[in-house]
């Protein structure tokens, strides 16, 4: 019997090897058949509990990114 694989992604989601069964809090099941299945932990998602990647419109953007898109903003 091969092992389940989950990896966690830093500011990211869950990525589980598929095909997955989750059971919710009030006891629902939600099933994929997808071979790696991207699970929310941030809880932004709107397709819960999968991911849709809204975790990256929060991100806080990094000194550099911001400096970068401030130069931006000035020329033109």
């Amino acid at each position: 019997m091969s092992r389940t694989r989950i990896r966690v992604v830093e500011r990211g989601p869950m990525l589980v090897n598929g095909p997955v069964e989750i059971t919710m809090p009030d006891g629902s099941q939600v099933v994929s058949d997808r071979s790696v299945v991207a699970l929310c932990m941030c809880k932004r998602s709107k397709i819960y509990p999968f991911c849709d990647t809204s975790h990256r419109a929060r991100r806080e953007r990094t000194p550099v990114a911001k400096a970068g898109r401030a130069a931006e903003d000035t020329v033109g």
